[in-house]
């Protein structure tokens, strides 16, 4: 059984470890709130944009519509992005967005398809390069930059379009974390190429007019996919960081009353023990005392 000292340590130790989980999750707090608003704020854009494209592929299509639009007509090769944090102590942030990517992947490859691995975050890299090995043709750490922005997305949507246009990918899926609120986080994959139209991102109305772009819609694509695969890849990580934010608040606000209960435990079992061995001396002071 443990000593009075040791078990003075061991509170001590739990005492100092809950500072540390406290302090975490009042720093995750006040992150959160700048990182939920940009999340909040990239929504609209990206929906939008999704918009203007429903409405200038309804007037593309055969062997006018550009690539990243109609794709390469086969789906054997597909690549797959995951998204995570570059750090831990979030929970289950990153592991259920690799779950989520780890179904898929386990899934074509059981089909037989070609799979291709883009790993965005330390995370995924550490965990996707011990599963699939050389699947991982390229990692991309978030921590490069001091805050998410363009330079964080605009390097992944390169490399996806380059990846796309060498023929290593038909197929291009985005795996990463939904922020729907502080304690849920949704794992979602979103097909990026070909790209797809979202169900609440419908054409828009035009009343019936018919409008002649210059240049052609064609080409206005050609221009405008590209950027909106750097957009949706920006909504992401934005998405991602609000709900790392969210996740390590909620994983720390639980180690810290963890800590309490703990530190109540000890507290209970050291005044327990040292009650005891005190008694133990009144007893044998007392059976001295009666012996002389």
């Amino acid at each position: 059984m443990a000593s009075l000292k040791e078990m003075r340590n061991r509170i001590g130790s739990v005492k100092a470890t809950q500072k540390i989980t406290k302090a975490m999750q009042m720093v995750a707090a006040a992150k959160l709130k700048r990182a939920q608003d940009q999340a909040e704020s990239a929504r609209p854009y990206a929906q939008k944009m999704a918009s203007v494209i429903a409405n200038l592929a309804a007037g593309v299509s055969g062997a006018d519509a550009p690539k990243l639009l109609a794709g390469t007509g086969d789906d054997q090769r597909h690549l797959i992005v995951v998204a995570t944090a570059d750090k831990g102590l979030a929970g289950g942030f990153s592991t259920n967005v690799i779950r989520a990517a780890r179904e898929r992947i386990n899934s074509l490859i059981a089909s037989g398809k070609d799979v291709k691995i883009i790993a965005v975050g330390r995370k995924s890299r550490d965990q996707l390069s011990r599963l699939y090995g050389d699947k991982v043709i390229h990692t991309f750490e978030l921590s490069a930059n001091k805050t998410i922005g363009l330079p964080s997305a605009q390097p992944v949507a390169e490399m996806i379009a380059t990846a796309f246009e060498d023929g290593q990918a038909d197929v291009v899926t985005l795996f990463y974390s939904q922020f729907k609120s502080v304690i849920q986080q949704v794992p979602t994959g979103k097909q990026l190429i070909p790209a797809v139209v979202e169900g609440d991102a419908q054409p828009i109305d035009l009343n019936g007019a018919v409008y002649e772009y210059e240049p052609s819609e064609e080409e206005i694509l050609e221009t405008l996919l590209p950027r909106n695969l750097t957009t949706q890849i920006l909504a992401a990580l934005y998405e991602n960081q609000a709900g790392f934010f969210g996740s390590q608040m909620a994983a720390m606000d639980n180690a810290t009353r963890n800590a309490g209960d703990l530190i109540n435990a000890l507290t209970l079992q050291y005044n327990r023990k040292r009650q005891a061995q005190i008694t133990t001396e009144l007893i044998e002071i007392i059976a001295g005392a009666e012996a002389l």
